[in-house]
C-alpha cells in the first residue's frame, strides 16, 4: 500500500492542504476558506473540511496517511503542538492543535511557525537545496526569516529565532507593533515599499502611479511600483533602490553574523526580483565583511505558492523519521 503526507499552509485568507507521496512528488491540493472571523473551533473545522475533500477527491483514505505537518502564523510551541498566539486570528490564543486534532486521524500530526515550513521546503526542495547554512525571508505585508546552521534549523529558547524583520534599523523610525520602532520590516516589505512611496509624494513628489489610482494612495500597491519602474518612473526607482539598499545593509548584518552559504528571498514581494536585488546585491558586497560576501549567494525562492504545503509536509516528514 502506497503512504502519503499531508501539508497544510494555514492562511488567514485561506487554507491550502496537499497531498504528496513519500517521494515528494504532488497528488493533490485543495483550497478553502479559513473564515478565520469565526474563532478557532471553526477554524480547526475548516482545516478538518479540507483534509476530507483532499482525501476524497482522490480517493485515499486516512489509513494510507502516514502523517502531516501543519505551518501555522505566529508565535507557537513545536513541540507541544501548541499555537500561542496568532495576528489574524480573532481569539486565538493557547490553541493546542495537536491535541485538537489527534481525535479524528490515528497519524501524528506536526506543527511549526508557517515561514520556517518555507524554510524546509526551499532548504529540502527548493533553492536552498544540498545547503547547511541557510537564511530564507519572505517578504509580503512583513519581513519573515528563518534559519539552518550546520544543517540544524534555529529556533532558540522560545522557538523565535531569526526575527530579522524585528532587526532596528533606525533610532526613532516608524513604530511596529512588537513595541519597538525603526524595525527592518517596517521598510522591507510590501507595506513597508509601499510607505515609502505615500511618504514622499506626501513631500510633494510625482510619479506615473498617482494617474493609476487618480490620486488615491490607499489604491497603491508594491506591484505598481514595480510596473511604474518598469517604465523608468523616476520616484518608483528611487523607492525600490532606497528598499533595495536597506536590505542589503540588513543581509550584511546577517551575514556577518550567521555566514550562510545562501539566503533565499520569497514572499510575494520578491515577485520585484532583480528590480530589488540589484541593490541589494551592491550594498551587499560593499558593507559585509568579504570572505563571507564571496562564499554567500542571494537567490529568489524557487517553489512559490508550493513552499507552505510541500515545506509542512517534509517537515513532518522528517519529524516522523526521528
Amino acid at each position: 500500500m502506497r503512504s502519503y503526507i499531508i501539508g497544510v499552509d494555514l492562511g488567514g485568507t485561506n487554507i491550502k492542504a496537499a497531498l504528496f507521496d513519500t517521494g515528494f512528488a504532488a497528488v493533490g491540493e485543495v483550497s478553502v476558506p479559513t473564515e478565520a472571523a469565526e474563532g478557532p473551533e471553526h477554524v480547526l473545522g475548516r482545516i478538518r473540511y479540507a483534509i476530507k475533500l483532499l482525501t476524497e477527491d482522490k480517493g485515499i483514505g486516512l489509513q494510507s496517511v502516514t502523517c502531516m505537518g501543519m505551518g501555522v502564523p505566529g508565535l507557537l510551541d513545536p513541540r507541544e503542538g501548541l499555537s500561542l498566539f496568532s495576528p489574524n486570528f480573532p481569539g486565538w490564543e493557547q490553541v493546542h492543535i495537536v491535541n485538537e486534532l489527534k481525535p479524528y486521524y490515528d497519524f501524528p500530526v506536526f506543527i511549526d511557525n508557517d515561514v520556517r515550513v518555507n524554510l524546509y521546503g526551499e532548504w529540502l526542495h527548493g533553492a536552498a537545496k544540498g545547503h547547511q547554512n541557510v537564511v530564507l525571508l519572505t517578504l509580503g505585508t512583513g519581513l519573515g526569516s528563518g534559519i539552518v546552521s550546520d544543517g540544524k534549523v534555529v529556533y532558540g529558547t522560545t522557538f523565535s529565532a531569526g526575527e530579522i524583520g524585528h532587526m532596528n534599523m533606525y533610532r526613532q523610525g516608524r513604530p511596529c507593533r512588537c513595541g519597538s520602532s525603526g524595525c527592518l520590516g517596517r521598510y522591507v516589505s510590501a507595506v513597508g515599499m509601499v510607505n515609502t512611496l505615500k511618504e514622499k509624494l506626501g513631500e510633494g513628489r510625482s510619479s506615473i502611479i498617482q494617474t493609476w489610482t487618480s490620486g488615491d494612495n490607499e489604491r497603491i500597491t508594491a506591484l505598481m511600483i514595480s510596473e511604474a519602474y518598469d517604465l523608468e518612473d523616476g520616484l518608483a526607482m528611487e523607492v525600490m533602490h532606497e528598499t533595495g539598499t536597506l536590505l542589503g545593509f540588513g543581509l550584511a548584518n546577517v551575514i556577518n553574523l550567521l555566514n550562510p552559504e545562501v539566503i533565499v528571498i520569497g514572499g510575494g514581494m520578491s515577485a520585484a526580483g532583480e528590480r530589488l536585488l540589484r541593490s541589494v546585491r551592491a550594498t551587499v558586497k560593499e558593507h559585509a565583511l568579504k570572505l563571507s560576501a564571496s562564499k554567500c549567494s542571494i537567490a529568489q525562492a524557487g517553489l512559490g505558492s508550493r513552499a507552505g504545503t510541500l515545506g509542512a509536509a517534509a517537515y513532518a516528514y522528517r519529524k516522523r523519521q526521528a
